[in-house]
């Protein structure tokens, strides 16, 4: 049996990283999953489009706010026992989600949903920073990348197939059996590593957690209240405002904690950290918000199944698949900046073109030609940008560094899915005035009426040009990306305290 120091991480670090994969990729799923089940949700609950968006942005958002949280107890404790605990935690969430008969009930489920992915994320990247060496991490983080980019395509498509053949609840139950094989594949697959003692900045985690939800909140519900009143002096720009002055005093209080800040502002003096932060929060918010128009489209205007729906989404995820390995192996030796610019620019194009061509009658096909340009997007996308934020990190922050940019990822899809909620239903007030602001055409849940057809998609489409946009902020951040270190020096491999604690 060989000793700690005779451990070949290289060999070891690939069944481990497969079996976090498992779980990593469940989350993710269920990040975009509810897409495709929004209108079987809003039927069955008796809702609307205001009310069931908040089912993903309740899951995001709780999934967000501890992200720096548990990214630093990974580091303190180790990785794989938070990785567990928040495992167990999301699969019996699942199991509640599917077995809730109000939309209140399944927001409140969907929040526990999302502490436990809160507490997965961030170790399956701290995993990959720990246990691959510099020159090996790109093949690594390609099949994080991977997982992170197929997963919010699978999501709508295996929603689609549960929703028609089972009904909108299996698609949390569904969780159950895949959590039961990740827990037992992570506890024989994955090592234990050695810890670094940690404090808590108890003062951080308040400032963080109140200001992104009063600015959340603020924001997706904004058209609901008509950007006013919304109970006494509370009033939407009131939340929004509050949100942004409290997160400013969080960075402030960072910035001047002298203990062991929540958010340790050092990392960003790492140019391709900070860049990559950028371009992955672009990535986030557009990547969720975009599936939400496409899918309402699909099913109110063209009449298309669920699992019809979410079949346009497939030239997606095959090519996505098919590029990431590929990908992957020229992270390792090609400058990111030209891997990840290529695709943001494709992605941000994709959307703009999809923006043209939603029209009622449309041919099917001239739909699915920019949605295939999202799958060469997302292909060259997830690798380079997470790659890039953590090469340059010291091994004793990779936890640290893994919540920031999960964080910021998460702080994206939750913007994401809250200012698509808000543009939808502004558009919908514009182009459907006859329909009460366009709540009734926002609440179907079933294919809308002729008359209606060229309001609603003028809607959906003009709704795309968000994402399009915000595309091109990560596009002009990954541009800037310098050249990792482990491009400018050799190879060097990971710290002999990890090599150490290997074991099991």
């Amino acid at each position: 049996m060989a000793t700690p120091q005779q451990v070949r991480p290289e060999v070891r670090a690939w069944p481990a990283l497969w079996a976090l994969v498992i779980g990593f990729f469940m989350i993710l799923v269920d990040s975009t999953i509810v897409s495709v089940a929004t209108p079987a949700i809003m039927n069955d609950l008796k809702t609307d489009v205001g009310n069931v968006i908040w089912v993903t942005s309740a899951y995001l958002l709780a999934y967000a706010v501890p992200l720096l949280v548990t990214g630093r107890l990974g580091d303190k404790i180790g990785p794989k026992k938070v990785y567990l605990t928040g495992l167990t935690l999301f699969t019996l969430a699942s199991v509640w989600c599917g077995l809730t008969t109000s939309v209140e009930l399944l927001i409140v489920a969907r929040v526990f949903q999302g502490l436990g992915a809160s507490m997965m994320t961030p170790q399956t990247m701290a995993v990959i920073t720990r246990i691959f060496p510099p020159d090996q991490r790109g093949r690594a983080m390609s099949l994080w990348g991977a997982t992170a980019g197929v997963a919010t395509l699978v999501g709508p498509i295996l929603g689609g197939v549960l929703v028609d053949g089972l009904g909108w609840q299996w698609i949390f139950f569904l969780n159950a059996p895949i959590g039961v094989i990740a827990f037992v594949l992570a506890m024989r697959l994955v090592p234990d590593l050695p810890t670094h003692e940690h404090k808590f900045d108890l003062v951080g985690v308040a400032l963080s957690s109140i200001g992104l939800f009063c600015l959340v909140f603020g924001i997706q519900e904004g058209q609901k209240y008509d950007w006013g009143t919304i109970s006494g002096p509370i009033s939407v720009w009131s939340l929004i405002i509050t949100g942004l002055v409290i997160l400013a005093a969080f960075v402030f209080w960072q910035s001047r904690n002298t203990g062991e800040p929540l958010l340790p502002l050092r990392l960003f003096q790492d140019r391709n950290f900070s860049l990559a932060n950028t371009a992955i929060t672009s990535v986030g918010f557009a990547i969720t918000a975009m599936t939400f128009p496409l899918m309402l489209y699909a099913q109110s205007v063209r009449g298309l199944s669920p699992t019809k729906s979410a079949l346009l989404l497939v030239p997606m995820a095959v090519i996505t698949g098919a590029l990431s390995p590929f990908v992957g192996k020229l992270t390792d030796r090609a400058h990111p900046r030209y891997l990840a610019g290529f695709g943001l620019a494709c992605c941000s194009i994709a959307l703009f073109w999809l923006s043209q061509v939603i029209e009622p009658d449309v041919a099917i096909w001239k739909l699915l030609l920019p949605i295939a340009l999202l799958g060469v997007a997302n292909g060259f996308m997830w690798a380079p940008i997470g790659s890039t934020a953590t090469r340059n990190l010291p091994l004793h922050q990779a936890g640290a560094g893994a919540g920031v940019y999960n964080t910021t990822r998460q702080v994206g899809a939750v913007l994401g899915s809250a200012g698509i909620a808000v543009l939808m239903e502004s558009r919908l007030a514009h182009n459907l005035p006859e329909m009460s602001g366009g709540s009734e055409a926002g609440a179907t849940g079933g294919t809308l009426p002729a008359a209606l057809h060229q309001g609603f998609s003028d809607s959906m489409a003009q709704s795309l040009i968000l994402p399009a946009l915000v595309l091109l902020v990560g596009l002009v951040a990954a541009l800037l990306f310098a050249k990792p270190l482990h491009m400018q020096q050799p190879a060097a491999v990971p710290g002999s305290d990890d090599l150490e604690g290997l074991r099991g």
